[in-house]
């Protein structure tokens, strides 16, 4: 049974969401106070966080960022706060998606089933893409960069592997956000280049550079060195 960590200090709407999760077969905890995240995830392992974030003792964002340094389990946050700089932001730091308040339980039990597929579940027979210093492993959603494994969000695992798989093919922002989200995402479809950005730069860390070609007011596209 999937487990689910529920971060809000709004009772009524954590209460609404434990209720909506259970029903869908998932095991829940809440936790109220932004501070006491990062101690009880370092006792107890969770599949998931909904983590909101306007929080008592520690805003959502530091508390994403501090979970970053330890966990890449999937985030999404949850929030009244629809201002760009909090969205781009909380991708930013790692977060896996993001669900503006007010908001249908039923489309956060989506949004969570969906994550959580594309966290786990290979979408192709073929076990290892490879090109370049790149290999990734659809099975076991690994990475290596020039031989060395390297930790990426499932969001960033799913926006290499998809590139990967058509190479020089260019994606819309659209069409990535839909085969890497998993669903028909209706929100805010730069959150992508957030996404590409932080990719870019654990590429780049690794020796591997201008591999990801944006494409000017379309999307993005993996291109293959003739080198």
């Amino acid at each position: 049974m999937d487990s689910i960590l529920i971060v809000e200090d709004e009772i009524k709407i954590a209460e609404l969401l434990q209720d909506y999760l259970k029903q869908s077969g998932y095991e829940t905890w809440i936790v109220n106070r932004g501070d006491e995240v990062v101690p009880w995830l370092k006792k107890k392992e969770v599949d998931m966080i909904l983590l909101d974030l306007m929080l008592p003792g520690m805003h959502g964002i530091e508390v994403c960022r501090e979970i970053r340094k330890f966990s890449e389990v999937p985030i999404i946050m949850v929030t009244a706060q629809t201002e760009e700089i909090d969205r781009l932001l909380g991708l930013e730091l790692g977060a896996d998606d993001y669900i503006s308040k007010p908001f249908s339980p039923r489309e956060v039990v989506a949004r969570v089933k969906a994550v959580l597929r594309r966290a786990r579940q290979p979408v192709s027979a073929e076990d290892l893409l490879k090109t370049g210093g790149i290999k990734i492993s659809e099975e076991t959603h690994q990475i290596w960069l020039n031989d060395q494994e390297v930790t990426f969000t499932p969001v960033e695992f799913g926006l290499l592997k998809v590139l990967l798989s058509r190479p020089e093919r260019v994606f819309t922002r659209e069409e990535l956000l839909n085969k890497v989200q998993g669903y028909d995402f209706m929100g805010y479809d730069r959150t992508i280049d957030t996404h590409v950005k932080n990719l870019r730069k654990k590429l780049a860390k690794h020796g591997i550079d201008d591999c990801i070609v944006s494409i000017y007011g379309v999307g993005y596209r993996y291109h293959v060195s003739d080198v």
